[in-house]
């Protein structure tokens, strides 16, 4: 079976009791994550979450710490039917917005992106990457890791 790698960077950006969301497409059901995405070939990942922030929320961002890393392995479906054993890795840094306005990314992986409040979260329809990246916010563990 083929493997993959993805390295990519999320934000998490809270302000006033909200947090910001974008809203990926997934299989034409739409599903909120954390603005970010992937590294581009010889890009640095504090670059990444800047440059993906900006394009799907239209804001500029400060980074004010790395919270965490995820990973997570799985087999994942592609062209023609064919399956790849799919490894992603994700850093996960806390960051304030400084400048820009909310607009939504066109011709991307999200289509709309929106702060919402903390304590909506649960009900929203989300990605596992939501909850992980609120709980290393919250938790802040000092290796960067969740524990089980």
């Amino acid at each position: 079976m083929r493997k993959t790698l993805r390295v990519a960077a999320y934000a998490i950006c809270v302000r006033d009791g909200q947090i910001l969301l974008a809203r990926w497409l997934s299989d034409g059901r739409p599903e909120w994550t954390l603005p970010g995405g992937g590294m581009e070939h010889g890009e640095d990942l504090h670059d990444t979450v800047v440059r993906e922030v900006e394009e799907e929320a239209g804001y500029r961002i400060e980074v004010t710490g790395l919270l965490g890393v995820t990973s997570r392995r799985l087999p994942l479906r592609r062209r023609f039917g064919r399956t790849v054993d799919h490894h992603g890795v994700g850093l996960v840094y806390e960051a304030r917005v400084t400048g820009g306005e909310l607009r939504f990314e066109v011709g991307g992986s999200t289509d709309m992106a929106q702060w919402h409040d903390l304590d909506a979260v649960p009900e929203l329809n989300r990605v596992p990457l939501v909850d992980v990246g609120l709980r290393l916010w919250r938790e802040r563990p000092v290796a960067g890791r969740l524990g089980e």
